[in-house]
């Protein structure tokens, strides 16, 4: 075998040698380019639902702050109805005059002066446009007008004696009546 010989075969083992880390070096490279184009994938698969997760809890978020400032909208506008219903109320008993005055004023007089016994001096007030009336209905009762107060009408009346006072007055009726039937005028006002 020449010299010639064994270096050809020499250098077609080391080409055969380089080809295969060559061949193997590019497996090992595509391997490693899969795994990351895998991992990439993955992470933009995981990115991706995170961001559709912190979507979702921000529309929930956000429908849920809607809803609520709809509903706090309403109770608003529904309070605003019923103070404007009080008031439209209040304005009816206040204007109320004549028979209608006299006897829902007499009526509050005879249920206030039940409280006391019969011998016990009472003083009862009312406001300032009813004084005139409330004399004449007092006059053969044991009642004196002892004055004014800030109501929409009907009586105060109070015993030093029995240290007993009724309020009977329009305003205290109505309030009664309204914490009472509250709930059935707002059922009827926005049809609950």
């Amino acid at each position: 075998m020449s010299l010639e010989t064994v270096v050809e075969d020499v250098e077609d083992e080391a080409r055969a040698r380089a080809e295969e880390i060559r061949e193997q070096a590019e497996a090992e490279a595509d391997e490693i380019l899969a795994d990351a184009e895998a991992d990439a994938e993955r992470i933009r698969e995981e990115r991706l639902a995170e961001v559709e997760s912190q979507i979702d809890q921000e529309r929930e978020q956000t429908l849920s702050s809607a809803k609520l400032e709809a509903k706090q909208e309403r109770l608003g506008a529904r309070r605003d109805v019923l103070e404007d219903v009080r008031d439209d109320v209040e304005a009816a008993i206040a204007g109320l005059d004549g028979d209608d005055r006299r006897e829902l004023t007499e009526a509050l007089l005879d249920a206030s002066l039940a409280e006391f016994d019969d011998d016990e001096d009472v003083a009862v007030y009312t406001r300032a446009e009813d004084v005139e009336l409330l004399e004449e209905l007092v006059a053969d009762r044991n009642a004196e007008v002892d004055g004014e107060i800030d109501c929409l009408g009907g009586v105060v009346a109070e015993s030093d004696t029995s240290r007993v006072r009724v309020n009977n007055t329009f305003d205290s009726v109505l309030e009664s009546v309204w914490d009472d039937e509250l709930k059935n005028i707002s059922e009827r006002l926005f049809d609950q």
